[in-house]
């Protein structure tokens, strides 16, 4: 789902006779008019990556924070598990079970991880659809 753009919409005014402008007014008029578009554009594009930028950040903060307490996690309970399990096994096997029980921890914080990177958008969707619009904007055509 789209949003609109930030700010007012631009007004479209009422029709402006040009029989006693000069060719030189109206492509004035025109570089400006379409000078204004692009740079809105640009500024639209600006907005839409930088909210995008934010959902990627999150993204990497909620990784990195994941990977930092699994690895605490790893360092201090793995050992108080494979100290438990060596009262009912051998040390090396009591060792191999900690290590899967952590393999699948990781699993499972990287999948939710990659959950949220996955929901970036780094196409700025309204920006696109309104440069669509601008061939028959030139041309004079709403739409």
């Amino acid at each position: 789902m789209t949003q609109p753009p930030p700010g007012p919409a631009p007004q479209a005014g009422p029709p402006v006779d040009v029989a006693d402008s000069s060719v030189g007014d109206l492509m004035t008029n025109v570089m400006k008019d379409l000078s204004t578009l692009v740079r809105q554009e640009v500024d639209l594009a600006k907005a839409e990556t930088k909210a995008e930028a934010g959902k990627a950040a999150k993204g990497a903060a909620m990784v990195g924070g994941a990977g930092l307490a699994g690895y605490m996690v790893l360092l201090f309970l793995s050992v108080a598990l494979w100290q438990g399990l060596e009262n009912v096994m051998d040390g090396g096997w009591a060792a191999v079970v900690v290590a899967a029980v952590w393999a699948v921890a990781g699993a499972v914080l990287y999948v939710t991880g990659r959950s949220e990177f996955r929901r970036i958008n780094p196409k700025p969707e309204r920006t696109v659809e309104t440069l669509q619009r601008v061939p028959d904007a030139l041309k004079g055509e709403r739409p």
